[in-house]
């Protein structure tokens, strides 16, 4: 055989161990993954374009992570502005991210598709928090989109590059993961009005609690178990 018939040779295992490791190598479980993570509370954005994991800032932002939390788990009751009923409806499972700007965010969680529209009825809307050590100074922040201060709803933004000049006029939330997912959902074909031409869905959101879960947990249900009844009075 010729030094150059070795040579190809020699590649040609070599590449066929390197596609027999990598077909061997096992995926992380679901359980693997979350082991991985640091205690704490987790919102998982399902999408058309794939899945965003944001860890919650509960400590800092309590009343907006509550907030949130029970709108995406059905938790909470509100006024829904389409139909004006009030119901326990999961919000953000079916909505579509209304508003996309690449290099800046991308925004969803509005109930019409508007950018007008918000859960209605007591508890709505709900004021800003600011923690001084939450700051826009890194991408992926996840925060409340408003239409001034104290109006708080269930829009969101998650912002794809630092932007310092957002300081202090948004609560931050949340630290997102997966910025590719948010880059992509921000080039979409869009319209004059930023909202994209296709839409994009949320699919589905999911809470998940890694750790032992607080007293007041803002994913805890409420007990459904009717009160036990009392005895009949004997005579």
């Amino acid at each position: 055989m010729s030094r150059s018939k070795n040579v190809w040779a020699v590649l040609l295992v070599a590449s066929t161990l390197i596609a027999a490791s990598s077909l061997a190598a096992p995926k992380p479980s679901p359980a693997a993954q979350a082991a991985t993570r640091d205690p704490g509370l987790y919102m998982t954005f399902q999408t058309d374009k794939g899945n965003i994991g944001c860890k919650l800032f509960e400590k800092e932002s309590p009343i907006t992570v509550s907030k949130m939390v029970g709108l995406a788990i059905g938790k909470i009751s509100y006024i829904d502005p389409r139909t004006k009923q009030t119901t326990r409806k999961k919000l953000f499972d079916g909505l579509t991210f209304h508003r996309v700007i690449p290099g800046f965010m991308i925004q969803g969680g509005d109930p019409l598709g508007t950018g007008l529209g918000s859960p209605e009825g007591p508890g709505f809307p709900y004021q800003n928090e600011n923690s001084p050590g939450l700051t826009f100074n890194v991408p992926a922040r996840l925060a409340m989109a408003n239409a001034g201060p104290n109006t708080n709803g269930s829009q969101f933004f998650i912002t794809e590059a630092a932007y310092p000049s957002l300081n202090g006029g948004y609560t931050i939330w949340g630290q997102c993961e997966n910025l590719d997912v948010v880059k992509a959902i921000a080039r979409v074909q869009r319209d004059s009005n930023d909202k994209p031409v296709t839409p994009v869905h949320i699919q589905h959101v999911v809470v998940e609690r890694v750790g032992p879960a607080p007293a007041n947990a803002p994913e805890a249900m409420p007990s459904t178990s009717a009160p036990a009844k009392a005895p009949p009075a004997k005579n």
